[in-house]
């Protein structure tokens, strides 16, 4: 898995991400994320773009910050 993003490191992200990306600012792993997405269960919203699935980076960080990275 690696190590997690931290909030620095997502705040210089594009603003849309892949999903595994997400995940690793949620300190998961890609598996967890794409079961938790699968299941409507991810933090934040997912959208499904051109056949993958991806995260907003504004989301991610207002999670982050509310949450303080506990996933």
């Amino acid at each position: 898995m690696g190590e997690p993003a931290t909030l620095d490191e997502v705040r210089a992200w594009p603003a849309l991400v892949p999903l595994s990306q997400a995940a690793r600012a949620l300190g998961i792993s890609r598996t967890t994320a794409f079961t938790r997405a699968a299941r409507g269960e991810f933090p934040v919203t997912v959208l499904r773009i051109l056949g993958g699935q991806k995260v907003r980076t504004a989301d991610l960080i207002r999670f982050l910050e509310a949450d303080g990275g506990a996933s």
